[in-house]
């Protein structure tokens, strides 16, 4: 942490022309280089300097070379103006207008919700007097007319207001992005005169047309791209006499460009330097047991090249003061993907090293896909995605010693994520094809959710979460679920032999519904549903005694009055039963009388509660009480 922090203020310090705090940082990190030989009274030493040469920035005379500003000539009230003006940003009075026009509309349709939510308590009340009607389907005609209307109108306010918040959403945002032209100007100057420095010579080019990026990306990704930068300067062009050597023009050619497709926008680092040697790359991860010899003589170029994106990882002795000491492209690769964004390299030994940076446009609500696996709910990024499809026996294979699949004659990288989870892998699972740095991967869940977005909070690596648990969201059930991060799934020795273990979700209890009136049925069981339980709707005592036999339940939900063996009857006879003496009975029924209530305890009922009165909290919280949950 220590040499990444001072890494960074290193190279944050050349940028701006602050050379005695560069060399200091520089030197700094060869102290911790070579802890053996430091004593604590030298790295103190080093400490206080860089704290005296860093508090030195914000005075006259601090002994650091600045570059040139009339900040110090300025009084405090003016300073304190300046400060204001660095963070205000000019908005045209017709956004204004515009924004403040779609709220009041917004709240227009949610007043308008409101209303529609009054109409629905009315029927309600209405619904409950009728139950007790001698002839209910009047009641029940006249029900279904006003709830189809009902329904009809909040269909219509749940569009407008879906778009008027997408539309305000998008506004809100487009103030956000700014052109990136300017942003990769400044890269380019620090590009050229790092190379001067250095007694190197490039030509710097920049083309980023009309691509727009969201200031807050563009700031936390401005450390990541300076890294690029020094990298392409530093690692990638040669000095003249060696470029000569080698048959290439003397000044090497850096290329920053951006573009924007969709809703993302990519950005390549490019030079015709001296690229990486694969070889070396693959040398190194043997050694440092990153992989078996085996599985490197299978390593594809682009799988090579990711290995660079691991932390601490380097090929290169010697360090110098731009060097990142193999701490540079893993925080690069975390930055970029802190902001729901991903990158690859590409690289020709000889011929030059190319980074892709693909991030979104804006920050907003991220896509993410719900995917079941055994009792497990997880959540994957959406945007990687490219197709799904069922696995078939003969697509699994095995190589050396893990689970691959074979697709369209090519071998692909798949994750199976019931092995992750300690689950048995479902018979009939589904493959999410996706496209991670480049390369064609693959992860295996149960059943796929469906697409949702939604807030991803990161979590604290001192909460001892997996390495490949990427943040936590809430799915818009409420249910709260870890999202994965593929970039860490993929580094299969990263996760295996976790022992930290996602929580499973609760088993939802089992509920068998007993009524013969198919409506009442029907709803009972998707507001059972509704709540996370499991529902079988039978419509006859004899039904409810056969399923029973089937299968297993938590809890018996019954009405009383059914054609030949009613409510009571049947309670009486589970209750007679040694394999069912103890199962959970709830009876809902229209008769309310005290009698009636009585006559329901007595027969072997846990409860009893009307449906004139029914409050579905009441039953949702009764059934998870004597069902288990």
């Amino acid at each position: 942490m220590l040499r990444r922090e001072l890494h960074a203020l290193k190279g944050a310090s050349r940028m701006m022309g602050l050379t005695e705090l560069s060399d200091a940082c520089h030197r700094a990190e060869d102290l911790l280089d070579s802890t053996e030989s430091a004593t604590p009274t030298e790295l103190e030493i080093y400490g206080d300097r860089l704290k005296s040469l860093v508090d030195g920035l914000s005075v006259d005379g601090g002994g650091v070379k600045k570059t040139p500003t009339a900040e110090s000539d300025r009084s405090p009230s003016e300073k304190g103006r300046g400060d204001r003006r660095r963070h205000e940003l000019r908005i045209p009075t017709e956004v204004v207008d515009d924004l403040a026009d779609r709220g009041a509309r917004l709240r227009v349709v949610s007043v308008a919700a409101e209303g529609l939510a009054d109409r629905i308590f009315r029927l309600a009340t209405l619904a409950e007097k009728g139950v007790g009607d001698r002839d209910p389907r009047q009641v029940l005609a006249t029900l279904a007319t006003s709830l189809r209307q009902v329904a009809m109108e909040f269909e219509t306010g749940q569009r407008i207001f879906r778009r008027l918040s997408n539309r305000q959403l998008d506004a809100l945002l487009r103030l956000q992005v700014q052109p990136l032209k300017p942003f990769l100007r400044s890269l380019a100057v620090h590009a050229r005169e790092l190379a001067d420095s250095l007694g190197k010579e490039a030509e710097v080019r920049v083309r980023a047309g009309e691509a727009q990026l969201d200031r807050r990306i563009v700031n936390a990704l401005r450390e990541a791209f300076l890294h690029l930068v020094r990298n392409a300067v530093d690692h990638g062009i040669e000095r003249p006499d060696e470029r000569r050597e080698g048959g290439k023009p003397t000044t090497g050619r850096i290329q920053i460009e951006a573009e924007e497709e969709g809703d993302r926008v990519r950005i390549r680092v490019a030079d015709d330097g001296r690229g990486i040697d694969i070889s070396s790359v693959t040398a190194t991860a043997i050694e440092r047991d990153i992989v078996t010899e085996e599985s490197a003589k299978n390593l594809e170029v682009g799988e090579a090249l990711q290995l660079l994106f691991r932390p601490g990882f380097t090929t290169r002795e010697e360090t110098s003061d731009i060097s990142g000491r193999g701490i540079g492209l893993d925080a690069v690769a975390a930055s970029v993907r802190s902001v729901g964004g991903d990158l690859w390299m590409e690289s020709a030994l000889g011929e030059g090293t190319e980074i892709t940076v693909e991030v979104p446009v804006a920050r907003r609500g991220e896509r993410v896909l719900p995917v079941q696996v055994g009792r497990h709910q997880l959540a994957v990024p959406a945007s990687p995605v490219r197709a799904y499809r069922r696995v078939v026996p003969e697509m699994v294979d095995e190589r050396e010693g893990r689970r691959v699949l074979r697709l369209r004659g090519e071998i692909l990288e798949a994750r199976f994520l019931a092995d992750l989870v300690g689950e048995k892998p479902a018979e009939d699972s589904v493959m999410v094809e996706m496209t991670v740095g480049g390369t064609a991967v693959a992860i295996v869940a149960d059943s796929i959710r469906g697409e949702e977005e939604v807030i991803v909070r990161p979590l604290s690596p001192s909460i001892g979460a997996p390495k490949f648990v990427e943040g936590i969201t809430l799915l818009a059930n409420g249910l709260p679920v870890p999202v994965l991060s593929i970039q860490r799934l993929q580094l299969q020795d990263d996760v295996d032999g976790l022992e930290v273990p996602i929580t499973p979700q609760p088993v939802p209890i089992r509920v068998l519904l007993v009524d013969d009136s198919r409506v009442t049925r029907e709803m009972v069981r998707r507001l059972l549903e509704d709540a996370g339980f499991t529902v079988a709707g039978v419509e006859t005592a004899e039904d409810a005694m056969i399923a029973l036999e089937k299968g297993s339940f938590d809890c018996v939900v019954t009405d009383i009055e059914m054609p030949d063996v009613d409510g009571l009857e049947l309670t009486r006879r589970l209750r007679d039963s040694p394999a069912h003496a103890d199962l959970p009975i709830v009876v809902v029924s229209t008769l309310d009388r005290p009698s009636d209530r009585l006559a329901g305890l007595e027969s072997g009922a846990d409860a009893y509660l009307t449906k004139q009165g029914l409050d579905a909290r009441e039953l949702v919280a009764l059934i998870r009480r004597v069902g288990g949950g």
